[in-house]
């Protein structure tokens, strides 16, 4: 249910730009989100089909690009890709890790018309 609020923060934003740029339409918008986040595409592709309707933004193309999970083991220094549902360390089998990616949420861009 997280993804109503959260697409409702994406269309003020959109609408903020485009009405920035004197746009008559938003074609394309351009999300960014990292496989750790708790986002659901077809969850914020539902709420934006409802919410955008009157405004500029509607029939624009939700463009969903994935960043996958990489880590930092901070004992051996090697980075990886986890594998199923472990974040071991599969050089060293240590747990103490970074996260180096994948928890990344934020609009990258939007097309419009003028």
């Amino acid at each position: 249910m997280h993804e109503l609020s959260v697409t409702q923060s994406i269309l003020d934003i959109v609408l903020q730009h485009a009405n920035q740029a004197h746009a008559s339409k938003v074609t394309n918008i351009y999300l960014v989100i990292g496989d750790l986040s708790t986002i659901v595409d077809d969850s914020v592709q539902f709420y934006w089909d409802i919410i955008s309707k009157d405004t500029i933004a509607v029939d624009a193309k939700l463009q969903f690009r994935r960043i996958h999970t990489q880590f930092e083991c901070l004992d051996c220094y090697k980075q990886y890709q986890p594998d199923g549902d472990s974040i071991l360390c599969p050089h060293c089998g240590s747990a103490h890790i970074k996260v180096l990616s994948g928890e990344e949420f934020y609009l990258e861009a939007i097309d419009i018309e003028k």
